[in-house]
């Protein structure tokens, strides 16, 4: 910060959040690029998004920022969530199964997100990215040598990649307009509020929170929508105070009833001092502004992610955002970074060849979107159970009976896809989902159609089998699969991960990124390009052994007992994309 701006840089960073601090302070203390971060705004500044995932902590860790955060005020430690969808509250610590397995908390925080992010691109800047804040971007081209990125001022910049992470406002890079991630419209009113009591205090057995005094995040149900309740710290006349972020995700019709105009503060308390569960915790709560705040929560999505040939990727929300129901948006942010990072280390590196670098950007641009649709579709899933409850309501009737996403055909194949775990939702909720709505008829639909036992499989004619290396996407550190992928993992690798959350700073090198550098892979198509369909699979989900059995040719029957959940995963993709074929 201070400095001037480069005529020169590795790698160019359009925002300053979450995502482009994490990716710019992961580049800069893993390489010698040059990095630049033009954040258009000053810090501090108020944003959005104060209650996060635990998936978010090995993220910043992996960055060097998480020791700086835990020594600020900024925070409180979240545990998991309560979420009040009718007369008892649902409950769950963060990775509730495998919580209760080895006793060792998984956590996330609430934060200031003005003081949050401040450190982080504080710390970019300690870690020797050039950060430059009121800077903001006009314009993005790209050449055969590399990009130039044009200030608002005039400055022009040369580089050789470019990361948009400023957002959901702009496509600078991408030039395309976003698509619905979901069927659900969403806005959100808020304000903070003194004099509220902790969501733990709650009286009733469901509360797994209350014995030990540990802080989840609030979210109840009413006739109009669903409220949020969040211990945030702040600075208020210059004094350190806990406040509670009080917020309502509605929709904009609901605004329009009358009596229903959350804008309106008065409106707004009245309405939350009414909602079952909140209301025993804000009966003396006071806003700290006489103003309402709101932001639309609606889920969106670009077209693609990255482009090679184009030199540009898109991290955080400019790539897509979703639903805040589980507070997942800076946890898949800041995830995304670490992917990014690893992605644009090895593409600089010199050490891969030109295929090995395109498909490292193929799975960064599908494996994410994978993940982005079927987390969007995972909670349309629980609004549609939801909305079946109170038929007499616009918003939860809306949510019961609204279309299903049109999802793409790469997502059936990401629903059987052991690398982008279709059950996320379970592992920040703690309960599966079930029942029938938008998930469950899409994974039922991914299904391939089901093959005579002792019908012989085989490749496909014309399938071609390529030796390469993958982007482990997600690839959440610290976290197990969950069931049955979980028994795939030895014992130490559990101890591992639980030894590492019991204190990620002090047992960062405990275990590893599953990002930390490319991993082998294969990749199954048809040598004719035909179709364009091309599957991946990793070494370690023993993709060589069922090749290998495919090549000799090999009944279901022969095959029962002999595969992993990993491999049955993998043999259903190819099954459905016909790169193996059944015959009898």
């Amino acid at each position: 910060m201070g400095r001037e701006v480069g005529s020169e840089y590795d790698v160019v960073i359009m925002g300053g959040g979450p995502a482009g601090s994490t990716l710019g302070a992961l580049l800069a203390r893993r390489t010698t690029l040059r990095v630049a971060i033009f954040e258009k705004e000053e810090m501090p500044r108020e944003h959005i998004g104060e209650s996060f995932a635990h998936q978010m902590i090995p993220a910043i860790e992996q960055s060097g920022a998480l020791e700086k955060v835990l020594a600020s005020k900024c925070w409180v430690k979240k545990y998991g969530g309560v979420f009040n969808w009718g007369e008892v509250p649902m409950v769950a610590f963060f990775d509730h199964r495998n919580y209760l397995g080895d006793g060792v908390p998984r956590f996330a925080m609430h934060v200031n997100r003005a003081e949050f992010d401040e450190i982080l691109l504080d710390h970019a800047a300690d870690s020797g990215v050039d950060v430059f804040e009121q800077t903001s971007v006009g314009q993005f081209e790209s050449d055969a040598d590399g990009c130039t990125v044009t200030l608002k001022d005039g400055t022009v910049v040369r580089s050789k990649y470019f990361v948009d992470a400023s957002g959901r406002r702009n496509s600078i890079a991408a030039r395309q307009k976003r698509e619905w991630l979901s069927s659900y419209r969403n806005i959100a009113i808020w304000q903070h509020f003194l004099g509220g009591e902790p969501v733990q205090d709650l009286p009733g057995d469901w509360n797994i929170f209350r014995e030990k005094n540990q802080s989840p995040i609030g979210c109840f149900a009413f006739q109009n929508g669903w409220c949020w309740y969040i211990p945030v710290p702040k600075v208020i006349d210059g004094e350190r105070k806990l406040t509670h972020s009080i917020g309502i995700v509605t929709i904009p019709e609901i605004l329009k009833q009358k009596g229903s105009d959350f804008t309106d503060q008065q409106t707004f308390i009245e309405t939350v001092r009414q909602v079952p569960y909140l209301k025993d915790l804000i009966g003396n709560a006071e806003p700290i502004d006489d103003k309402m705040l709101t932001a639309t929560n609606y889920s969106m999505i670009n077209g693609h992610f990255s482009d090679y040939d184009d030199r540009w990727l898109l991290v955080g929300d400019s790539a897509y955002f979703v639903d805040p129901l589980f507070s997942s948006g800076v946890a898949f942010a800041t995830n995304q970074a670490v992917n990014a990072a690893m992605l644009l280390e090895h593409t600089l590196s010199g050490e891969l060849d030109e295929q090995s670098r395109r498909d490292l950007w193929r799975d960064y641009d599908e494996g994410w979107h994978g993940m982005a649709e079927t987390f969007a579709l995972s909670i349309d899933q629980w609004y549609h159970a939801l909305g079946k409850q109170d038929p007499e309501s616009v918003y939860w009737r809306h949510r019961g009976s609204g279309p299903d996403l049109d999802i793409q055909e790469r997502t059936f194949d990401v629903l059987l896809n052991t690398s982008v775990t279709p059950n996320l939702m379970q592992l920040i909720t703690g309960a599966p989902m079930r029942g029938e709505g938008p998930f469950t008829r899409a994974n039922d639909r991914a299904e391939p159609a089901p093959i005579d036992p002792d019908a012989t499989l085989s490749l496909a004619p014309g399938v071609a089998v390529r030796e390469t290396v993958g982007l482990d996407v997600p690839g959440f550190k610290g976290h197990l699969p969950p069931p049955p992928f979980d028994d795939e993992l030895d014992e130490s690798t559990k101890a591992g991960i639980a030894t590492y959350w019991a204190d990620p700073v002090a047992n960062r090198d405990v275990i590893d990124s599953p990002v930390a550098r490319p991993v082998p892979a294969h990749r199954i198509g048809f040598a004719d390009g035909a179709g364009d369909v091309e599957i991946r699979g990793l070494a370690r989900e023993g993709t060589a052994e069922l090749l290998g059995y495919l090549e000799a040719g090999v009944t279901i029957r022969k095959l029962e007992g002999q595969l992993t959940a990993a491999q049955q995963q993998l043999l259903k993709r190819l099954v459905r994309a016909e790169l193996v074929v059944a015959a009898a």
